[in-house]
């Protein structure tokens, strides 16, 4: 795969080509050469275009596949041309399939079945069987076959004790543990945020207290068995004072946010709208504030897709009996900058989606140099789109922003030795 990127500006801070505009050449999948004029006579594919930018390829923190299983909601070759159109080369994939990757062998079945692809697929495995949160798995097997960490995904794990042992276990091989906070009993049958608007919609609400409650526990059990934790989709300004106090301590937790609770209040409910029905719901205008300060200072880590396709029958109901999800992976990069540009500067949404989530787990990142295998994010930070249908990649459609009209778009990717430009840019 060779391509010619030309007059990008390189966004990829300590690296000396950080935010100078570079021409890069791409041959057999590998960076050939980095100059400051384009290249001539070389006989590459020419991407080129008005605003380029460019830096080593972008990762999503927790994705839902649908394969093996749920396929009529997404499959591995969806949820990789969703995630490439997006300007994701990498996703950890949660274990919520059918089966639930909760064994070696469902591990060895995803990597297995995305080997080689564009976008690399990072099996997630089941902190319990089944994601039924009674009894830990032989999390040893799985990440000896290559899963990266391990959760029950979207499904908060409720049992003190259970929770208790899987910290220690994960020990043994320096893993981490991932819970998404939501106490049950607390949440008992909410369909958005407690507060004003819940009221004057007249639907149950879901405390913030549901999430702090969960919070609170999983920090105490972190400190008292020293291990890994990761919080996922916080969406509280207390669980963001909690985070930021325990990393004040020395724990060793991350936690990350959904891009739609950066983005969107609970007021967005209102229009019954049940593509804003998501989990976590979206919060107040002080919780947003929040989960802003805990971005800009760096208690909160990785800003996330939190993908979760839905059929239409799924979704097109009333609000109260539609099920919890909104896709993102095409759209995280445009709401960012059609929404938070104002203080989400490009070099700190890279170290939130690109560079946060292979550190949390483990894995190499990709550089922007001479020699090196390309695995690239070429985007436009001022370009203007509409997400119309003809635009979609997942096999599903429940994204609020479907005929909305964006700014910021991811043009192109690059990785092991292949390459995708998006077709709708």
């Amino acid at each position: 795969m060779d391509l010619h990127i030309k007059n990008a500006t390189i966004i990829a801070p300590g690296n000396p080509h950080h935010k100078q505009v570079r021409s890069v050449l791409i041959r057999e999948g590998h960076i050939q050469k980095i100059g400051e004029t384009p290249f001539e006579k070389e006989g590459a594919p020419l991407l080129e275009a008005e605003g380029l930018h460019l830096s080593i390829g972008w990762m999503d923190f927790g994705v839902q596949v649908g394969d093996p299983g749920l396929e009529h909601r997404e499959t591995l070759h969806t949820a990789g041309a969703a995630a490439a159109a997006g300007g994701f080369t990498a996703v950890a994939a949660f274990p919520n399939t059918d089966p639930v990757i909760d064994s070696k062998s469902g591990v060895q079945y995803i990597r297995r079945n995305a080997e080689g692809k564009l976008v690399n697929f990072h099996p997630m495995g089941a902190l319990t069987l089944k994601c039924a949160g009674r009894e830990i798995t032989e999390m040893i097997d799985m990440q000896r076959a290559g899963a990266v960490a391990f959760t029950d995904g979207p499904i908060a794990l409720q049992h003190t004790g259970v929770m208790l042992r899987a910290l220690n276990y994960v020990k043994a091989f320096g893993g981490v543990v991932i819970n998404q906070p939501l106490e049950d009993h607390l949440r008992h049958g909410g369909q958005v945020h407690e507060g004003i608007v819940s009221t004057s919609l007249g639907m149950p609400g879901i405390p913030s207290i549901a999430e702090e409650v969960m919070v609170r526990r999983d920090l105490h059990l972190l400190e008292y068995t020293e291990s890994r934790l990761h919080l996922a989709n916080i969406s509280t300004a207390g669980a963001v004072q909690m985070i930021r106090e325990a990393k004040a301590k020395g724990l060793q937790v991350t936690a990350s946010v959904a891009i739609m609770n950066l983005v969107y209040e609970d007021d967005a409910t209102s229009t019954f709208d049940s593509n804003f029905k998501v989990l976590p719901p979206l919060r107040s205008a002080t919780d947003r504030a929040a989960l802003k300060a805990g971005v800009l200072d760096g208690t909160i880590d990785i800003i996330a897709s939190n993908h979760q396709p839905l059929e239409e029958e799924a979704k097109k109901l009333e609000f109260p009996y539609a099920e919890f999800g909104a896709t993102g992976l095409e759209t995280l990069y445009a709401l960012c900058r059609t929404h938070l540009s104002d203080w989400l500067t490009d070099e700190l949404l890279i170290e939130k989606i690109a560079g946060n989530p292979r550190r949390i787990l483990g894995l190499d990142l990709p550089e922007i140099k001479e020699g090196a295998m390309a695995e690239l994010t070429i985007f436009q930070p001022d370009a203007q789109w509409v997400y119309d249908r003809n635009r979609v990649y997942s096999r599903s459609l429940n994204s609020p922003v479907l005929g909305q009209e964006l700014r910021g778009r991811a043009l192109a990717v690059v990785n092991n030795n292949q390459s995708f430009v998006n077709a709708h840019s």
